[in-house]
């Protein structure tokens, strides 16, 4: 049934009535941010007055506006310093920011990366002008895309203009590499990482996938809880610690895994983990005592932090692990010039959907990884074509190198977590062809679903170059534009 003139017409006036609020809240934000700049201007004057007293002066006007508007101090020292650098080096940004037509979240993303720019220009590696013609790049990204999205591809943008400087940032910031970690409440706390971006992707996205198979097979697990032999320290090795993880044999894409196939499983799996050391206490986790838990009911996030800990506190280093490189099991998706590739230059690589990748790291992940592929590029940086061995793989390395997530607007999924999707439905005589497939997450997917309703259905197709153009139940049109790589110079 279709939806009543009336309805359509109400629910078109609510969302343009939200979307002309959000451009007033925008440029009340700019408001907000002009006034911290305005308050930097007195702090210069008071510093000068009293220049041995600069720290204090600082800290007490930071206290003053983190007390009066109920937020951190840490908030507060990054709203001031974007308002700073906003007000004095990116005028483009601020009018736009002005107009109502950037979000604060988005002017955030464009200070903040664009800060390899601005030191370029002030230690003259860069003239100028880059900074402006960082400005208006980045203005046209964030005015049509989110601002997750607008961080990673002004990133880009902002290594592709400062050159070899993003080589050389990554070199000085790999010694930045700590773990700390600090208590919570309740019984809990905060270890926090810092290492290279992309051994975090991939630490992440194998917890994720070892989540996922450990939730969906849990109900077969607490079914055979009741059979699951308690082990005496006699039974263990007391020289080394054992750990038992149920169900994964069975997972074929870990058979391979170095980590996972130096533990031992057999077919007595459980849903929990066997400790034993010399010296220790015989208990399983997770419920520290007493048998398995026969109820399962951790969420994924949950899931992560339990599996993160079993592999780190079951796991010694040794030359059979390798090192952190040759573990990776993890997808990601890497992008290398052939000529840097062969060590004819110090370009950045790119790691897809991220950012760039210190060259050193690409050429050493190549050398250890046979599924590499070549694209070929247009002057816009568009994916064209693939070098590949059967037509299948070939559309699907193709589809991956040029989506590198879902084609919803503003949606960050990465493409192995999304289905290809054949924008004009097949079974109504939509081709199996590059022009005519995407990659969409499971949520934005089934907006096109026939089940769903016409008048909430959603509506893709594909545009000359790759990109998607989403129709609303509506009838407005988003645009999709199809990701460009920057051709790092």
């Amino acid at each position: 049934m279709k939806a009543s003139a009336n309805s359509i017409d109400q629910r078109e006036a609510l969302l343009d009535a939200w979307v002309e609020k959000r451009r007033g809240i925008a440029a009340l934000e700019a408001e907000a941010s002009a006034l911290l700049a305005d308050r930097l201007r007195l702090l210069d004057d008071d510093v000068r007055e009293q220049p041995q007293h600069r720290d204090s002066i600082h800290r007490s006007m930071i206290a003053e506006y983190s007390a009066a508007g109920r937020m951190s101090k840490g908030s507060i020292e990054y709203a001031f310093s974007d308002a700073h650098f906003l007000e004095a080096e990116h005028p483009i940004v601020r009018d736009a920011f002005r107009r109502g037509a950037l979000s604060a979240a988005h002017v955030r993303e464009i200070v903040r990366e664009g800060i390899i720019v601005r030191q370029g220009v002030r230690e003259g590696r860069v003239d100028a002008e880059t900074l402006t013609v960082y400005d208006t790049a980045a203005l046209v990204v964030a005015e049509q895309d989110s601002p997750a999205r607008t961080r990673t591809m002004v990133r880009q943008i902002a290594s592709s203009l400062a050159g070899e400087t993003v080589v050389e940032r990554h070199r000085r910031a790999h010694g930045e590499r700590s773990v700390t970690l600090r208590a919570l409440d309740d019984g809990l706390a905060l270890l926090q990482v810092v290492l290279p971006e992309y051994l975090a992707h991939a630490i992440l996205d194998r917890l994720t996938r070892l989540a996922q198979h450990v939730i969906a097979t849990r109900g077969d697990r607490a079914a055979r809880a009741d059979e699951v032999p308690m082990l005496s320290p006699d039974e263990l090795d007391s020289g080394t610690d054992q750990v038992f993880l149920q169900d994964l044999a069975a997972d074929d894409s870990r058979r391979d895994d170095p980590v996972l196939n130096r533990y031992p499983v057999d077919d007595t799996r459980f849903d929990a983990h066997v400790i034993f050391g010399e010296g220790d206490t015989f208990t399983t986790d997770p419920s520290l005592g007493g048998p398995p838990l026969l109820t399962d009911e951790r969420g994924i996030d949950a899931m992560r932090a339990d599996l993160l800990s079993d592999l780190l506190l079951t796991t010694d280093p040794s030359t059979a692990e390798g090192t952190a490189l040759e573990s990776i099991r993890a997808r990601i998706q890497v992008t290398i010039a052939a000529e840097t590739l062969a060590g004819g230059d110090e370009r950045p690589a790119e790691l897809d959907g991220i950012g760039a990748l210190h060259p050193d790291v690409a050429r050493d992940l190549a050398g250890r990884n046979g599924g590499w592929s070549r694209l070929f590029l247009d002057g816009a940086g568009t994916v064209t074509a693939t070098a590949s061995y059967a037509p299948t793989t070939a559309m699907r390395r193709h589809l991956q190198a040029r989506d590198q997530h879902c084609r919803f607007p503003g949606c960050r999924t990465p493409v192995h977590r999304c289905q290809v999707d054949h924008n004009h439905d097949h079974a109504k005589g939509g081709s199996t062809s590059i022009d005519n497939l995407s990659h969409f997450c499971v949520g934005h997917h089934s907006l096109k679903h026939p089940d769903i309703a016409e008048k909430h259905r959603w509506r893709a197709r594909q545009l000359p170059g790759g990109d998607i153009e989403w129709t609303s139940p509506l009838g407005r049109v988003y645009t999709d534009a199809s990701p460009r790589r920057v051709m790092f110079v």
